[in-house]
């Protein structure tokens, strides 16, 4: 019923507002977005398609609330889109419950998550994060570093005393990623984690999960104090839309994050909602299809003589470690040839392996991320962190694996990567020459740099 002398109530609602945190009055948060029943109840695969809804119709599927603002007075759950939108708010619980969180925020790409996350950060803070770090991340520290005052600190995160040696009281944040992208490393997030929280106990731990999902690894679980993702990856699994979402526990940290994302309304919008929570329904049997193939693919390559980096292979350095922490290997692996112009001819051959950057939808794909993905960092740096310029990385998607396995081989003989032999054939050793079996290749030798053709770097 209205209050007395105040049509539609909206005097009472005025007393129901909350503050931002400059104290100035602001609808509330949505939700928050935790899900309703706390943790997850039963099996992860099952809660993926699982969903609550409180929609007015009983909707199977939830509608999507295509509305930039909602009628009524102050004070009420939703009133403009970008402070808030039922469909964003039910994508919001339901990626909470999967992510063992109890609010997840979703924005406009994985790297606005980061932004989103960094914002928190003041002039003289330190950052303290990996020697193998997505070449956007590597960017945005970049630039906070140049611009913002921030302390950027470039470690092996693989090495818990390189890491214990450079973190201290002063560091503010801790940016890992596990598996990297493209070498493969795995670090110890719980080890880390405990690291940083005893040097600094106010210290934020942010974890990017993009590479495993939530569907393979949960890094709250872990220790870690923030989790995002590109959801354009495999939570979305078909490069359809760009979204991010940001997953943490820390109910204050978590209201900063949301005056970050209604400051500057980089939500993610009503329909993108809708198209990222349809994809989460099938991230477990496309994970497990892709996955097995990765698998395959990585255990045919490294059998034919090629140095691969996969989590999956027992002589990945991390084997052990990895499988500690996460429930499977993925999809991304990645191989050398050493040669550059090798790798190129490699990458051009192939049929059904899209030369593409990203990860983690359907169809699979194939880079050289020096050349693209990791473009933005200078030669100089990459080389001071071993990032091999022919290095190669696949992105495998669920595909029928014979006709993987027979476009890889294909694209190898017809780029002269490989010696024939009685039994097939052999990847080349270094300083080896083989004649090229396809049109207008040449002969090479390996370990000898080229001249790229792929120069695609990401925007």
């Amino acid at each position: 019923m209205a209050g007395k002398g105040t049509p539609n109530g909206i005097g009472k609602s005025l007393q129901n507002l909350h503050l931002d945190l400059d104290g100035h009055e602001m609808p509330p948060s949505p939700a928050p977005s935790s899900p309703s029943n706390g943790r997850r109840r039963f099996a992860l695969a099952t809660e993926l398609v699982y969903t609550e809804s409180d929609d007015q119709h009983n909707a199977s599927s939830f509608p999507i609330y295509q509305s930039a603002t909602f009628k009524g007075g102050p004070g009420q759950e939703y009133d403009y889109t970008r402070s808030g939108n039922p469909t964003r708010t039910h994508l919001e619980r339901h990626l909470a419950k999967i992510m063992s969180a109890n609010r997840c925020l979703a924005v406009t790409s994985g790297m606005g998550a980061l932004d989103v996350i960094t914002r928190v950060l003041k002039p003289g803070d330190e950052v303290l994060t990996g020697d193998d770090l997505y070449g956007g991340s590597n960017r945005l520290l970049t630039y906070l570093k140049n611009n913002g005052g921030i302390i950027v600190r470039h470690v092996d995160t693989t090495s818990l005393d390189a890491v214990s040696e450079a973190v201290n009281k002063n560091t503010a944040m801790v940016l890992l990623e596990s598996p990297t992208n493209p070498l493969i490393k795995i670090c110890d997030i719980a080890a880390i984690s405990n690291l940083a929280h005893t040097a600094n106990p106010n210290a934020i731990v942010a974890v990017d999960n993009t590479m495993l999902s939530p569907y393979l690894q949960n890094p709250l679980d872990l220790g870690a104090d923030v989790v995002y993702e590109s959801g354009t990856k495999y939570l979305s699994g078909h490069h359809d839309i760009m979204a991010g979402v940001i997953a943490c526990n820390n109910t204050a940290l978590a209201d900063k994050f949301y005056f970050m994302i209604n400051s500057t309304g980089c939500g993610l919008s009503p329909g993108d909602c809708n198209l990222l929570m349809r994809g989460i329904k099938t991230l477990s049997v496309r994970m497990d299809k892709q996955q097995a193939n990765a698998q395959a693919i990585a255990e045919y390559l490294e059998t034919h003589g090629f140095k691969v980096r996969f989590p999956g292979l027992k002589s990945h350095p991390q084997y052990a470690l990895h499988w500690s922490q996460a429930r499977g290997a993925g999809a991304v692996l990645s191989f050398e040839t050493g040669s550059i112009a090798l790798s190129e001819r490699i990458v051009e051959s192939t049929k059904l392996f899209g030369i593409s950057v990203s990860f983690g939808c359907v169809n699979s794909l194939i880079s050289m991320p020096c050349r693209m993905s990791h473009a933005s960092i200078d030669p100089a740096t990459r080389k001071a962190r071993a990032l091999p310029e022919d290095i190669i990385r696949l992105c495998i998607g669920i595909e029928d694996l014979d006709d993987l396995r027979d476009d890889l081989a294909q694209a190898l003989v017809r780029a002269g990567a490989v010696r024939l032999t009685e039994e097939g054939f052999v990847a080349l050793k270094e300083g080896e020459t083989v004649e090229g079996n396809g049109a207008g290749a040449e002969d090479e030798v390996v370990g000898e740099a080229g001249t790229s053709k792929i120069v695609v770097d990401q925007p």
